[in-house]
C-alpha cells in the first residue's frame, strides 16, 4: 500500500473539509459544523496551525491537526497534536504511525522543543498506539470550561 503524507496549505481547503468529515465520522460527532467562507483558508494560512493528511490512491484515509504553542519559559515552541483519526477500515496499517513520524520530523527540523497529544484515559486503543510511537506518558487531569 502506497501511503502519502501531505501537509495541507491554504490552497487545500477541499481536502481539509474532507478531513473534517473524516474526524466527524471517526469521532462519532455528527453535529460538527464545517465552517463556510474564507475561515478554512485563513486557518490553513496561519503560522501556528498545521494539518496533515494521509492519502492512499489519492483518497484521504487519515489525518491530524496540530497547533504550535509559544512558551514563556523557553524560546522554543512546542507542538500540540489536537486531533488524529484514521478511517476504521484503514487502522493498524501504519498510517497513524507515519503521520506521527512526519510531525516528529517536522518538529525536529523546525526547532521545536517537544510535541504532545492528549488522549482520553478510557480509550485504550489510542493509549496503546501513542505508547507504541515512543510517547512518554504523563498523568494529568484536564478541566474544561465550556461557553457554548
Amino acid at each position: 500500500m502506497n501511503i502519502q503524507i501531505k501537509q495541507l496549505t491554504d490552497n487545500d481547503t477541499d481536502q481539509f473539509k474532507e478531513l473534517i468529515h473524516l474526524f466527524r465520522d471517526v469521532f462519532e460527532m455528527p453535529e460538527t459544523i464545517i465552517p463556510e467562507g474564507e475561515y478554512i483558508t485563513q486557518l490553513l494560512a496561519k503560522q501556528n496551525f498545521f494539518a496533515f493528511v494521509a492519502l492512499v490512491d489519492n483518497e484521504i484515509v487519515g489525518g491530524l491537526t496540530t497547533y504550535s504553542l509559544q512558551q514563556y519559559c523557553s524560546v522554543l515552541p512546542i507542538m500540540l497534536i489536537y486531533d488524529l483519526a484514521i478511517k476504521p477500515e484503514m487502522q493498524r496499517k501504519g498510517i497513524g504511525r507515519r503521520l506521527i513520524s512526519t510531525v516528529k520530523d517536522y518538529c525536529m527540523e523546525n526547532g521545536f522543543e517537544e510535541m504532545f497529544i492528549l488522549a482520553d484515559e478510557v480509550d485504550e486503543h489510542a493509549l496503546e498506539f501513542y505508547r507504541s510511537t515512543g510517547g512518554e506518558e504523563s498523568r494529568v487531569v484536564q478541566f474544561n470550561y465550556k461557553y457554548k
